[in-house]
């Protein structure tokens, strides 16, 4: 890490983006017009049966992407989404057929577009109501829910007499577009086609954005990104939701591609197969989707002709194929099969620009020098019959450090985790700047002004140095899913990432703002969290040792830009091992052992203390 910090908290020493060296390696414009033009021209060199294969391919891929944003990106694991699928062909199914409709529906009757808009409405609406169950649960509890509900939605397809019970529904017109009927597979084609590559398109800008973010950082741990003031549980719903409606609509253009349905291609083994595109294409890649339903549907249909020849009998012996495939695959290829191919026709990296002209973020009003930030009185956590923190009372002024110290085992974390939010208090009281947080969650309190690092480092290690300190930012930004999927965020965009970079220059990260985080060194990693911890603009800043793993230059300059922080008006509270670097800093020092105060006072007053000489070394010379 680079010792030289800025010595002002003001617009980073580099704002724009440094030249890359040219490499013959084309542009990923240049690759997509290339695939684009391919696609374009499909239909009228391939033959037939081979359109219909791309046709299932975009259909496939469009449930499959769902499931990157789902599972790769936001960690949720999810079986049913054939069901959602089944949900958006039934519903075009029903209103384009029936001949009799009650007058409140019936404006959508005979219309296949009105039918798709009725049919996202009700998958929106399914999906929250299914969600705000499921969603509380966590662990493997939460695939074996999906299950339960992809289960049940299949049956009552079969079920229902309206939807032509097992036998199904036929007679379903075709979509008709600007008066030309698509009812063939080179026609059709075209509109399968525009639905995924639009969907593929919001979602990556969905994914470039403040919104996308807070979902990536769910697979950082939902401690961490409350502490960053994400809402994690609005943040699963909305993917739950987009991953519902991205089905439905592939299921209304199965519906009217095939001009029949029944309920067996929206079954549980569907639904894993599905998962199965996913995984092989590579759950955390957007275009993963796409190669994922391709390999699949393209070996599917292979083997299904092969395998019945070689083995002389009939059966589903691709079933084994893929179970040994996906072994293989969650063995060698865990990041599936997209970043393989990305190797093998490498473009040029693209990094984001950081403006110099965006508008600074507002900042929050530092405290008076010496004013009260945080008081803990009596604080008292127990765990059935450990007491872990008793009767613990402790203040952080605005411009001092704090220290709280004591050997492993004395409490020091789970008295962090009081003061932060991320638990609560058996008894006793929590005041921060006045205000009891005790019982608030820690997106509340951190949105009151207080910020954290961790004792283990919480990053999102594929994400860069910049995004991953972005998602501290997160409260001081507004803009919302729609916004940031349809591009109109860039100028709030442009503001976040402007304070972000200002962030890492400060803390002396700056030539390592566009690598991804997990290349950094442990200690570098730590100094990470600090910049994420600051482009919250708190008043109180949490440290959880901070200087672990740190090299002596390093303890030096994080040093520096902590007392700089202190002269600025911040409290800070640190808990840390190192000695040496903690009696240099602080201005005073809480020592703790087996979950109770024993010393409190000046660096040079804890140091000749007894009891802390007791607890350190065993006993006093």
């Amino acid at each position: 890490m680079n010792p030289r910090l800025q010595t002002e908290p003001g617009t980073p020493a580099s704002t724009t983006v440094p030249q890359t060296r040219r490499s013959n390696a084309p542009s990923t414009r240049t690759v997509l017009a290339v695939f684009l033009a391919a696609l374009a021209f499909a239909p009228m060199v391939l033959p037939e049966f081979q359109v219909t294969l791309l046709n299932y391919i975009g259909l496939y891929a469009l449930v499959a992407l769902g499931l990157v944003l789902l599972t790769g990106v936001g960690g949720l694991t999810s079986f049913g989404q054939a069901a959602f699928v089944g949900l958006g062909a039934y519903t075009t199914a029903v209103l384009t057929t029936a001949t009799e409709l009650p007058g409140w529906i019936a404006w959508a009757a005979g219309s296949p577009w009105l039918a798709l808009l009725v049919g996202l409405v009700l998958t929106a609406v399914v999906a929250i109501l299914i969600g705000s169950i499921t969603l509380r649960l966590s662990g493997h509890y939460l695939p074996l829910g999906t299950i339960a509900w992809g289960i049940s939605l299949y049956f009552l397809f079969g079920t229902m007499d309206i939807l032509g019970g097992h036998t199904g529904m036929t007679g379903i017109p075709p979509i008709s577009l600007f008066g030309w009927e698509l009812d063939k597979g080179g026609e059709i084609f075209y509109l399968i086609w525009a639905f995924l590559l639009a969907a593929v398109l919001t979602t990556r800008n969905l994914l470039d954005s403040r919104e996308g973010r807070a979902i990536r950082a769910l697979k950082g741990g939902m401690v961490m990104a409350e502490a960053m003031g994400v809402n994690t549980s609005r943040s699963r719903m909305v993917i739950f939701v987009i991953a519902a409606l991205l089905a439905c609509a592939s299921g209304w253009l199965y519906a009217h591609m095939q001009r029949f349905v029944n309920p067996t291609p929206f079954g549980l083994h569907i639904g894993i197969e599905y998962l199965f595109m996913a995984v092989v294409g590579g759950a955390g890649h957007v275009w993963g989707a796409l190669v994922g339903a391709g390999v699949i549907t393209v070996m599917k249909q292979w083997l299904q002709d092969l395998l019945p020849q070689l083995l002389g009998a009939s059966g589903n012996f691709e079933v084994i194929v893929f179970g040994i495939m996906m072994v293989l695959i969650l063995q060698r290829a865990r990041d599936g099969i997209w970043p393989l191919l990305a190797k093998l026709v490498p473009v040029r990296a693209v990094h984001k620009q950081i403006s110099a002209s965006a508008e600074p973020l507002a900042r929050r009003p530092m405290p008076a020098k010496g004013e009260l930030i945080l008081e803990a009185k009596n604080v008292t956590r127990k765990f059935g019959g450990l007491v872990a923190n008793n009767n613990m009372s402790l203040e952080v002024r605005a411009g001092e450090i704090l220290a709280l110290i004591g050997p492993n085992g004395a409490g020091k974390s789970t008295m962090f985790n009081q003061l932060s939010g991320v638990d609560t208090p058996s008894a006793g009281e929590v005041l921060f700047r006045g205000q009891p947080v005790a019982g608030k969650d820690s997106r509340e309190i951190a949105r009151m002004g207080m910020s954290r690092t961790f004792q283990h480092v919480k990053l999102l290690p594929t994400m860069s140095v910049l995004d991953n300190v972005a998602i501290g930012a997160h409260m001081r930004g507004s803009r919302s899913v729609l916004p940031s999927a349809w591009r109109l965020d860039r100028a709030e965009e442009a503001r976040l990432l402007k304070e972000a970079a200002r962030q890492i220059e400060r803390v002396g990260l700056g030539e390592h703002m566009f690598a991804e985080a997990g290349s950094l060194a442990l200690g570098q990693q730590r100094i990470l969290e600090i910049a994420r911890a600051l482009a919250a603009d708190p008043c109180l800043l949490l440290l959880d040792e901070p200087a672990a793993g740190l090299r002596y230059k390093e303890k030096e300059a994080l040093g520096d830009l902590l007392r700089r922080l202190r002269a600025e008006g911040m409290a800070i509270l640190i808990v840390e091992h190192d000695m040496d670097f903690v009696m240099n800093l602080v201005d005073r020092v809480v020592v703790m052992e087996f979950g109770e105060k024993i010393a409190e006072g000046l660096p040079d007053e804890v140091q000749k203390n007894p009891a802390v000489l007791e607890a350190y070394l065993g006993g006093v010379e």
